[in-house]
């Protein structure tokens, strides 16, 4: 039989199509992923396999080039964050149409923030969109989601990845994605050319507001995600401490920007790379734990 795991995808922007290529690479090994928890992007990727509908997600975002990224960002003039993030999910509504969680074939556990009363929302049951627009409402860049009582942001800003969420049973192995890994020299590099000198001109643009610091600005952005993913990274790294997961598989925290998704292929690569490498490791430790016996 299958070796059953319970799977942790972490939260960490366009990085996260690299959870791609590590269930790709999962599945081609032999293992059956039995229950999934995600934070943020994790939760969208696991949300999406939870449902048998990763590969409609996972062709979708391979076409992507920097123009299309651009085209989703809906700007808000209000102050309580510079995207709607409406656009993005109208579209993947589509050709994936909305599902209860508690009807996955997968036992599937999305994770908010309750930036109001300081603790984690837990959305297993419902519906998937509003679980996961509310997980991966990062603070300062998309407006958070109203919810009963309260204001949910991102779920990375309390649990990035969630390991006590996931759905466990005996005989489960558990593996966690992180997307906050050490950083390395050997990065791909993009493969994504400017159309027309467009990007290049919108780069210098948002430099300039980069180095104002106003906090009407992208520089505002820059420098909350620069705290930030300091904060996560140093959450993620207790998390992994206090649970002792079987198999950690590290995404070097250099690897893309938040919003690099037309970096899909590479990063699903990656991913790939990432869990054969990791999985080599335990089944040799594992090998070398019954031979000891």
């Amino acid at each position: 039989m299958k070796q059953k795991v319970a799977l942790v995808l972490g939260s960490g922007g366009a990085r996260g199509t690299a959870h791609i290529g590590v269930i790709r690479e999962l599945e081609k090994q032999g293992f059956h992923i039995s229950s999934v928890s995600g934070s943020s992007i994790g939760s969208v990727i696991g949300g999406f396999y939870a449902m048998g509908k990763l590969h409609e997600y996972t062709e979708w975002v391979s076409t992507f080039d920097k123009m299309d990224i651009w085209g989703f960002m809906d700007f808000t003039p209000t102050t309580n964050g510079l995207l709607k993030g409406e656009r993005v999910f109208d579209k993947m509504k589509t050709f994936i149409p909305d599902m209860n969680i508690e009807d996955m074939p997968i036992p599937f556990a999305a994770i908010a923030t309750d930036i109001l009363h300081e603790k984690e929302v837990v959305f297993t049951k419902g519906s998937f969109y509003k679980a996961v627009r509310a997980s991966v409402a990062i603070p300062a860049v998309f407006t958070p989601v109203k919810y009963t009582d309260t204001i949910l942001v991102d779920g990375g800003v309390l649990n990035p990845i969630p390991i006590e969420h996931v759905l466990r049973k005996n005989g489960d192995i558990l593996i966690v994605v992180n997307l906050y890994g050490e950083k390395k020299v050997d990065i791909p590099k993009e493969k994504n050319t400017d159309n027309g000198g467009y990007l290049s001109g919108l780069k210098k643009t948002l430099s300039k507001l980069i180095s104002t610091g106003d906090k009407r600005s992208v520089g505002y952005y820059s420098l909350l995600n620069s705290t930030s993913s300091a904060m996560i990274h140093r959450i993620a790294n207790i998390s992994i401490e206090k649970y002792k997961p079987d198999i950690v598989i590290d995404i070097p925290c250099d690897s893309a920007g938040t919003f690099d998704f037309f970096r899909a292929e590479e990063l699903i690569e990656l991913g790939e790379k990432a869990a054969t490498e990791a999985i080599r490791i335990y089944l040799n430790k594992t090998k070398s734990q019954i031979s000891c016996k």
